[in-house]
């Protein structure tokens, strides 16, 4: 490259960082107690850089239009302003809804970067507190640039993650040979004892952690990149399938596997596999006892969580890698159990397409990190790549050719709300998802659960910016945390080949639902003894009372809320009638011998409620079909 074209980069670079610190300085201001803009500059650029190009872009655009807007007002920008020009300068922009908008998603990022520094001592000590709970298992794994350009073998699994990793082992003890496949790469116990906080949840989740559902509102999508998929971060929150989710996918759907009597004992053989058991409450955290609390005092039913961690201390850091492997995910398990049986697993490589001959699998092309390509021969080939990514595949390899493809996509869309408690509360010590109400899930579909995140890297509940937001993280400390879920209706759905697009909105009677989940939530922290709620709700943030929350409610828009979702399901789904699902009840690709999908876009509706054990159970199910075919 040029020299001019090195000295207009590092120019370019200078500007941007000069205007993240003026913006971080504008959010967290170190006069009023705020961490050093130039060490959380640092953090963030690292951040952004596990990020793909388009989401890099909007963060550095953001901080150079909010400090093109303190040179329209004040004439300098946010870096030379003074605190008190740099809090009208934030006023201004927050006061409309486009400038609130912007400077939610700016102040993500800040929040995520600030708090993940501040937090990281903390965070690291705590890993390192306690012996592992288990060493890491012994899985046979080959990074892709280890392995050779062409093999065969009777299958291959596209994803190590929880329906790839039980249909692996399944098929592998039963005698096949077997292959998976996983984009991401394996992780040691003793990274999570190390890393950074901000390296493990960029690198440990697609695109970065930024994986959105664009619609109204945006939905931010976490999902899993790893050996072992998403079972690696989730919470380890375990639960049965309702007996009428079950009736309702045989009985609407025509997927005959879902009949209770015939696949309660798959489930069975998941909480067994998973050794799932309630939350002790000796480990649970102070947030989790306070929802019990709550929800007991209005008479509400409310209980510990079932979850896959055995050995489990509460260390709340399950979202970024247990460093104990004490959570129990198919990494543990499924996976060394299908490598006992000689089950092999190339990492780190990217399925391009499904390979045909003759209108049948033949196997499946992979790409290296490299550029370089490895093909895996096979007559059998399970699509397990995920609920947003099994689609694109399918469409790479020309298998699209259903209508419903892509569509049909459910989200369990979520808010979360706060209480300010007059003790502290201290929800990141405890187990990060502990407990559950359960009393609207029958009748409304709403699922409140006490969640928290590791320490410093949960702020988007709180609301402000400048001093304002200094003080809410210092008092952070007090809050203890509700998320909510509402299933919902497939009203979503992903689009693209080579590069994945999702697209969601709410219908009416979800948003409606959201907002009930929000006055749901805020009444059991005030229950528990809450002298203040924080809801989310733009202009109706802070409640004191049941009336002022019921006022916020009413005056909301499902639209405006801050949505996270992190359960995607029904995206090639599985039924009788060949016109609506693009699998058969077996699990079988139709008009295509030799293809089979097992993960969570199988599922015909949203399970209602956290869906690993759902999907673990219909993965055997599928497998169990497969096999009567071998």
């Amino acid at each position: 490259m040029p020299p001019t074209s090195n000295l207009k980069r590092s120019q370019a670079a200078g500007i941007a960082g000069r205007s993240l610190q003026g913006l971080i300085a504008a959010l967290l201001p170190p006069e009023e107690g705020g961490p050093d803009p130039a060490t959380v500059v640092g953090v963030l650029e690292r951040f952004l850089s596990y990020q793909p190009p388009p989401i890099r872009l909007a963060g550095h655009l953001g901080a150079l239009s909010i400090n093109a807007a303190s040179l329209l007002f004040n004439g300098r920008t946010l870096a030379s302003a003074s605190p008190d020009q740099r809090e009208k300068v934030m006023a201004r922009l927050t006061s409309t809804v486009v400038g609130s908008g912007v400077m939610d998603g700016i102040k993500a990022l800040v929040l995520m970067a600030a708090g993940s520094e501040s937090a990281s001592t903390e965070i690291l000590a705590a890993a390192a507190a306690t012996e592992t709970a288990r060493p890491d298992a012994v899985i046979d794994v080959t990074p892709a640039g280890s392995w050779p350009s062409t093999t065969h073998t009777d299958v291959v699994v596209i994803g190590s993650g929880a329906g790839g990793a039980v249909a692996a082992m399944e098929l592998a003890e039963a005698g096949l040979s077997v292959v998976i496949v996983e984009e991401g790469r394996r992780w040691t116990v003793d990274e999570f004892r190390t890393g950074h906080p901000v390296d493990r949840y960029a690198s440990l989740y697609r695109d970065g952690g930024s994986t959105v559902a664009l619609g109204l509102p945006p939905v931010v999508l976490p999902i899993g990149r790893a050996v072992g998929g998403t079972t690696v971060v989730n919470s380890g929150t375990c639960f049965r399938t309702p007996r009428s989710v079950l009736e309702s996918w045989r009985d609407k759907a025509g997927l005959t596997m879902a009949d209770p009597a015939f696949f309660n004992p798959f489930l069975d053989r998941v909480w067994s596999l998973l050794q799932v058991a309630p939350v002790p409450l000796d480990i649970m955290g102070n947030n989790g006892k306070l929802a019990i609390e709550g929800a007991r005092k209005l008479g509400w039913a409310a209980a510990p969580l079932d979850r896959n961690a055995p050995g489990c201390d509460g260390c709340c850091q399950c979202a970024i890698g247990c460093p104990r492997n004490a959570k129990f995910g198919v990494h543990l398990n499924a996976l060394p159990r299908a490598s006992a049986a000689g089950a092999r697993i190339v990492s780190e490589a990217r399925v391009t397409k499904i390979l045909l001959e003759g209108g049948r699998a033949a196997g499946v092309e992979a790409v290296r990190s490299d550029g370089s390509l490895i093909k895996i021969m096979a007559p059998r080939v399970v699509v397990a790549a995920g609920t947003t990514e099994t689609p694109p595949l399918l469409r790479r390899s020309r298998l699209n050719w259903h209508p419903m493809v892509g569509k049909n996509l459910a989200l369990h869309p979520a808010v979360g709300v706060a209480g300010r408690m007059e003790e502290p509360v201290v929800a990141w010590h405890g187990v990060l998802q502990s407990s559950s109400v359960s009393e609207l899930h029958a009748e409304q579909g709403i699922m409140l659960e006490a969640t928290s995140t590791p320490p410093g890297m949960g702020s988007m509940v709180l609301p402000g910016v400048g001093r304002r937001l200094v003080e809410e993280l210092a008092g952070a400390d007090h809050l203890a945390t509700l998320g909510g879920m509402v299933a919902d209706e497939s009203s979503g759905r992903v689009v693209g080949a080579n590069r994945t697009t999702i697209l969601y909105n709410l219908s009416k009677r979800d948003g409606l639902r959201l907002l009930e989940t929000i006055r749901a939530g805020g009444k059991v922290l005030m229950a528990a003894g809450a002298t203040e709620v924080l809801t989310g709700i733009p202009g109706y943030s802070r409640v004191r009372s049941e009336v002022e929350l019921d006022d916020a409610i009413a005056h909301a828009r499902p639209r405006d809320l801050h949505v996270a979702a992190f359960h995607p399901v029904g995206t090639v789904a599985a039924g009788s009638d060949p016109e609506r699902y693009p699998l058969d009840p077996s699990g079988a690709l139709r008009g295509m011998s030799g293809v089979w999908v097992a993960d969570g876009s199988v599922l015909p509706t949203c399970p209602a409620v956290n869906p690993q054990v759902s999907i673990m159970g219909l993965s055997l199910a599928i497998a169990g079909e497969i096999l009567k075919k071998a």
